[in-house]
């Protein structure tokens, strides 16, 4: 008779393994999401923002104060080992007033004799600088097809948000650099 209870707590216990073991399985799979959200909250690894044309708006309205703040953005440009794209910015180094919206344009062109898909991947750094460099519109939000020997030119418009100057980790920065990576999108199948 005393087999049963112990026959209950290893059901117990191997139920609760087991939904142990589910549960770390689903965050294996949460995990990638969850720090891609991380980084985009909070700038961390120097992710950098998505912004309106309204808080460009407000940034610009905040610049007032900046007392005429210009910072330099360096352009950095690279495609990943094998695909046939050349991908560089028109302009390597900007200075810009901080909180003004600005553009820099890179241009990509197709070697190959087929269609290539690419995506962007981005950062800038200094790291703690992420969370002020804001992208309203940018080719790195969508994926991008070249038809063979096609040149397209892909413009992005950002700013800096003020509140850098807030940040005595970030206030002192005299240049950012917006470096992108080009990576072939495989076909599935």
């Amino acid at each position: 008779m005393a087999k049963r209870p112990i026959d209950s707590r290893n059901r117990r216990t191997g139920l609760a393994m087991l939904l142990v073991a589910v549960a770390m399985l689903g965050m294996g799979y949460a995990a990638v999401p969850l720090y891609r959200l991380f980084c985009q909250v909070t700038g961390f690894g120097g992710t950098t923002q998505r912004a309106t044309e309204a808080e460009a708006a407000t940034a610009a309205e905040l610049a007032r104060s900046a007392g005429g703040r210009t910072i330099s953005i360096r352009f950095d440009s690279s495609v990943e080992r094998g695909m046939p794209w050349d991908f560089k910015p028109l302009q390597v180094t900007d200075t810009v007033s901080v909180g003004q919206r600005d553009m820099a344009i890179f241009t990509a062109r197709n070697n190959s004799p087929f269609p290539v898909t690419g995506t962007a991947t981005f950062n800038v750094t200094p790291e703690q600088t992420g969370a002020y460099f804001n992208k309203i519109q940018c080719f790195c939000f969508t994926q991008q097809t070249l038809q063979p020997g096609q040149e397209v030119r892909m413009p992005v418009i950002y700013y800096v948000d003020p509140k850098i100057l807030d940040d005595e980790n970030a206030r002192d920065v005299e240049q950012i650099t917006l470096s992108y990576t080009f990576h072939e999108v495989k076909k599935e199948g």
